[in-house]
């Protein structure tokens, strides 16, 4: 009887070892496909960055940069809309010219300006001396309404002070909540209210009065001084017109501006003048000035 074929030990351990060999390399096989795709999707999206920045490159190229003119600058500044402004103004100003508007304007301004003041008075005051300008107010110098009143007449009054060392402090409020009160204050904002500063304020009292008012004369009193109010506007009202004219405690009438004359000096506030108030060894400070002395004094 023939054989069934069979099968051996040694054939049995050959399939065994190829199953175990084949499992592998299927394994192996599957890494290195997933790893070639991964590969190929890198390398095709290298490829389509490097396609995409060819073509900006290509169009940037071809695109160069535009040169701005002065015309386009000034149009980016908004200057151009400017000039346009100006043109048209100046084209209304020439309008205006011819219509006669101006001339008008100037007569009224002129008119204006007939209305001088005829004097500003400084009544010059310190922090501490409340009561010297109580009694002021009490006693010769308008209050409220009459202060008013007094200036449509042509004659300002005000205390004139500086500023505290320390800005702000309560010297400095005490005299704004005075002033807000009384509103008869001329506060010189640029000045330092100390006893070694009392030449400077002088000056600067007046080159800054002349600046803010017009009139006639510009006078200087110190707080502890009544003076007779209506005799000095009967006084100012009898020079008025003098350009060159000041009164002083010594000394009254015109400048003398020639060389050689009496009394001739070169600055009338400190300087070689020699001229000097009995009583203290400042220089004499002159108690009524006329414009034209007070623009010679500010230079």
């Amino acid at each position: 009887m023939e054989g069934l074929p069979t099968t051996t030990k040694g054939d049995k351990r050959w399939r065994s070892k190829n199953l175990q060999t084949s499992k592998p390399s299927l394994l192996m096989a599957f890494f290195s496909c997933i790893a070639w795709l991964y590969v190929a999707g890198r390398l095709w999206q290298d490829a389509e960055n490097r396609t995409l920045l060819a073509n900006l490159l290509k169009k940037n190229m071809e695109q160069r940069p535009k040169v701005l003119t002065v015309e386009d600058k000034l149009m980016v500044l908004g200057c151009k809309d400017l000039e346009k402004r100006i043109v048209e103004a100046e084209m209304d100003l020439t309008l205006a010219k011819n219509q006669g508007y101006l001339k008008n304007q100037l007569r009224q301004s002129e008119s204006f300006s007939e209305k001088k003041l005829l004097a500003v008075i400084g009544v010059y005051t310190g922090f501490g001396s409340y009561l010297k300008r109580q009694t002021s107010r009490g006693s010769w110098m308008p209050r409220g309404d009459a202060l008013k009143k007094l200036e449509e007449r042509g004659v300002v009054v005000r205390f004139v002070i500086g500023r505290s060392a320390n800005r702000g402090d309560s010297l400095d409020r005490h005299i704004d909540e005075e002033n807000h009160r009384t509103k008869d204050f001329f506060i010189l904002e640029g000045h330092e209210e100390a006893q070694e500063e009392l030449p400077k304020k002088v000056k600067f009292f007046f080159s800054t009065a002349v600046q803010n008012w017009d009139a006639e004369f510009y006078v200087k009193v110190n707080d502890n001084i009544d003076i007779d109010l209506e005799g000095l506007i009967g006084l100012l009202e009898h020079r008025r017109g003098q350009d060159s004219a000041y009164v002083g405690c010594m000394k009254s009438g015109e400048v003398v501006s020639e060389e050689g004359k009496d009394w001739y000096g070169m600055n009338l506030i400190g300087g070689n003048l020699g001229m000097r108030n009995r009583t203290s060894n400042m220089p004499l400070v002159p108690f009524l000035f006329s414009p034209k002395i007070l623009l010679s004094i500010s230079m």
